[in-house]
């Protein structure tokens, strides 16, 4: 148990690489870098945003749930992550669902800071 406990803090704080696919041809892969998980996790929440703000320039506030959120994510091409795993000098690679459960776990978070 401690081990995990470890691993899963130290992978939080790991390098980590974004790809993502929107589209079917290769030429709309993309890929970001962040310092940490965390750090990946809201960047996957800002491209929804972003995405909600180009569909809707004339709305002033951007508003979502959860829900709306994986099913963008459920719709692209592709969406994975390498992260840095120190233990190892190698990245491990994580799909869609991975992302997801790191997503909802953040903003259960942060909604839970808010109260």
């Amino acid at each position: 148990m401690c081990i995990y406990v470890f691993l899963h803090w130290d992978m939080k704080n790991s390098h980590t690489i974004l790809l993502v696919q929107p589209g079917n041809r290769p030429e709309t892969r993309t890929y970001s870098d962040y310092e940490s998980v965390n750090e990946c996790m809201e960047g996957v929440c800002k491209i929804y945003e972003e995405h909600l703000k180009r569909r809707n320039p004339n709305t002033p506030t951007i508003t979502y749930d959860i829900s709306q959120l994986f099913d963008f994510v459920d719709q692209l091409t592709d969406l994975s992550c390498l992260v840095y795993q120190k233990s190892t000098n190698t990245y491990a690679p994580y799909n869609k669902d991975w992302i997801k459960e790191k997503i909802y776990v953040l903003l259960r978070r942060a909604a839970g800071h808010g109260k």
